[in-house]
């Protein structure tokens, strides 16, 4: 019996087409991995194409990883020269031997996204725009969205004429541009920008990288974008063995700028493309499916398709309604131990998923309360901690001196007296003469005005090019170690004596493990420290997910798309949190086609069983907000669900509201708000807070930021807080519920 005997018919199908064009649609759960390694399997064992002519690109490392353990079991010998990796990592591969034909170092420094905020701070400085009107965020989204769409800073410009915000948006792109090629530095955009631009300008590399690639496959492909596409379409324009797959229906990255036509009109574009449909789903239950399906046929911008499963129905979907978010939050985690109690399941047996990050906070509590153990995936990420920045900053200087922002980040940690005026007056030199910021630093003496800082910059720079010298002859473990002695990083923290500083210690030694497992990871490579800061670079919030560990997972469902769950729970079912308001009052109804489609990759996580909850009130921003069912709860068929009268009730309780209605709700919605926090949340004066000015803080609806000042009042005080995502809000300690970070 042949390996490809294991497959249905439609898989075999995909298998077997090798020539020409391929659309897989691949619905949830329906074994696309699997179709994709045994077709990578196939080309090799029966087709005879070369290992090193083959392509696979996915959208996480992660899958990456995985799909190329698959592929060594079924093929054993050759597959490590099958190109398996991401679109960046692809990409950073390709750059790092030909950028050199764009005018960039092939050392170039990939920012992350606290990078591109630092310097997106300097451009608008330099540029005197008013970050309250344009704010750093908004630059930095429009000019994500421009490269996504292979626009540059010239064309932006022209299509600005007349648009006096466009114009500014149009004069930071491209001062942004010209900051980061002076850093030779690329963003993540740019990995793809500027591959494209080598096809584009290069022949000669084009043809060397499409007679390597002569067979593509792209997993995924319904969250790519325009820059994405236009990379793929001409690697695969020679020999046209492009196969892709995705599904229409799992496509919810459009914030990210995944365009959905991509997948919707790829016969338009590949003329001659065969379509094969795999409905059959391997991982859920009947009634899951039907679920699912019930809710997606309510989208009009999708392929036809519908998944079915020989797993059996299975148990109905649970359906629970309750009166706030508390006694919701109050059930999942009474159910989840329940379950483990009696031995029917583990903790990382279940998941619960919402919409937004804030509902984590509740979740959250009562987890702690109860004493289960969980993980928030997309929570802070590991490498955005401040002293694993710093000492990377260290790594990132020694590897590239031409990278300002790692240089300004550490010439005064730990602290070595000199401050703010003195790395001005070093960037205002370094503007000045058009060289980078560590250049101007070598030549400290020539700077006009530094006075005695001149002799503290130049044991700094003596110190870097120490550990220059030194990086050539150690591993990068022994380097880091050199970097903690020489510079007391360590000794620096402990000296503060909280428990903060041990726990970034910790996050030290977790990144020592990190360079080990990089060095040990390279076998027959030798480990390079561009290859290392390239690898945490392209490190995605999911791929720390470790399966082999015993905790609940908490996760927002955008972060939930590839993985799978015997017990899911999908919290906050409610109009105007699922859709959200946004959502419902927009004009776009391709907006509420994407919230139906993430609501269709939520149900479709659960193999065994499903739970949909929601709130009859919750509490948003300090008040009480009354909601509405949601509406794809509506549309899914009752008789699938296991609700007793829950339908019917919430039916009867909101009636089609008359003025009358209204009023009193609104009377009531009131009273409980002006109520219920004064009881439980008044803070005195004499209490204090258990945050200060200068730590950072978390809130349920705007996320994390910095606490900026704190005035006492007279019942309360008032906080300023300085948000990453929403800039500064002043707010009352009462209402806000800030929680330390």
């Amino acid at each position: 019996m042949s390996i490809y005997d294991t497959l249905n018919k439609e898989q075999r199908e995909a298998v077997y087409h090798t020539e020409g064009p391929l659309l897989i649609l691949a619905g949830a759960g329906s074994g696309k991995t699997r179709v994709l390694t045994h077709r990578i399997a196939y080309l090799m064992d029966e087709k005879g194409v070369n290992p090193w002519n083959i392509l696979a690109i996915t959208f996480t490392n992660k899958a990456a990883g995985e799909m190329r353990e698959r592929v060594d079991q079924i093929v054993g010998f050759g597959s490590e020269s099958i190109w398996v990796s991401t679109f960046h990592s692809t990409c950073v591969r390709i750059l790092r031997r030909h950028i050199d034909l764009l005018g960039y170092d092939t050392s170039f420094t990939i920012y992350d996204a606290d990078d591109q905020k630092t310097l997106m701070k300097d451009v608008c400085k330099y540029l005197q725009i008013d970050t309250k009107v344009y704010k750093e965020r908004n630059l930095l989204a429009a000019i994500s969205s421009a490269k996504d769409e292979l626009i540059t800073p010239e064309e932006y410009e022209l299509n600005a004429a007349g648009d006096f915000g466009k114009q500014k948006i149009a004069k930071v792109y491209k001062e942004y541009e010209k900051r980061l090629r002076a850093n030779n530095a690329l963003d993540f955009d740019d990995l793809l920008v500027k591959t494209v631009q080598l096809f584009q300008t290069q022949p000669e590399v084009l043809d060397y990288y499409q007679e390597r690639f002569r067979y593509i496959m792209v997993d995924e492909y319904q969250d790519t974008n325009t820059v994405q596409f236009e990379l793929i379409r001409i690697l695969a324009k020679k020999y046209r063995n492009l196969c892709v797959v995705g599904d229409d229906d799992q496509s919810i990255y459009k914030f990210r700028g995944a365009n959905i036509k991509n997948i919707l009109n790829f016969e338009h574009v590949f003329e001659d493309a065969k379509v094969i449909k795999l409905e059959q789903n391997y991982r859920s239950t009947g009634n899951i499916l039907n679920a699912a399906n019930a809710v997606i046929k309510n989208n009009f911008g999708r392929k036809e398709k519908s998944l079915w499963t020989e797993n059996g129905e299975g148990d109905k979907i649970a359906f629970r309604q309750f009166d706030s978010g508390y006694d919701e939050a109050e059930y999942i985690v009474g159910d989840i131990k329940e379950h483990v109690n009696n031995g029917t399941r583990t903790y990382n047996d279940h998941a619960v998923l919402y919409r937004t990050n804030a509902q984590s906070r509740m979740f959250e509590e009562k987890f702690v309360t109860a004493n289960i153990p969980y993980k928030i995936v997309g929570g802070i990420n590991f490498y955005a901690r401040k002293e694993i920045k710093d000492l990377l900053a260290y790594l990132k200087t020694i590897d590239n001196g031409k990278d300002d922002l790692a240089v300004r980040r550490i010439i005064n940690v730990p602290k070595r007296g000199i401050g703010l005026t003195t790395i001005n007056r070093v960037q205002e030199n370094a503007l000045e003469r058009g060289v980078s910021f560590y250049e101007t630093l070598r030549a400290a003496d020539l700077i006009p005005n530094i006075g005695r800082s001149a002799s503290k910059l130049e044991s700094f720079v003596a110190l870097i090019e120490h550990f220059k010298s030194e990086a050539k002859n150690m591993s990068i473990c022994d380097l880091m170690q050199e970097i903690l002695d020489m510079t007391g990083y360590i000794e620096d923290l402990k000296s503060e004596g909280d428990i903060e500083a041990e726990a970034r210690i910790e996050n030290i030694d977790e990144l020592m493990n990190k360079i080990a497992a990089y060095e040990e990871s390279c076998e027959d490579e030798m480990p390079t420290l561009s290859g290392f800061l390239e690898e945490v670079a392209l490190v995605a919030d999911i791929d720390s997910l470790d399966e082999d560990s015993d905790y609940v997972v908490l996760m927002t469902l955008h972060s939930a798309k590839g993985l799978e769950f015997p017990e899911v729970y999908l919290a906050g079912m409610e109009d105007g949190l699922f859709p959200s308001y946004m959502t419902i009052t927009s004009d776009d109804p391709t907006e509420v086609e994407e919230e139906r489609r993430l609501c269709y990759v939520g149900i479709t996580r659960a193999r065994e069983n499903l739970t949909l909850t929601c709130a009859r009130r919750r509490m948003v921003r300090g008040e009480t907000q009354y909601n509405k069912m949601s509406r794809f709860l509506k549309e899914i068929p009752v008789n699938l669900l296991s609700t007793g009268n829950l339908i019917e009730k919430d039916e009867k309780e909101v009636p089609k509201q008359n003025a009358y209605m209204q009023a009193k709700q609104a009377f009531r919605t009131q009273a409980f708000a002006m109520q219920k926090p004064k009881q439980q949340f008044t803070v005195t004066q004499g209490e204090g807070l258990s945050y200060d000015v200068g730590e950072r803080v978390r809130h349920m609806k705007f996320g994390e930021g910095l606490v900026t000042g704190i005035t006492e009042g007279g019942r309360d005080y008032e906080v300023t807080v300085q948000f990453d995502t929403v800039g500064v809000k002043k707010m009352f300690a009462t209402f806000a519920k800030l929680q330390k970070v």
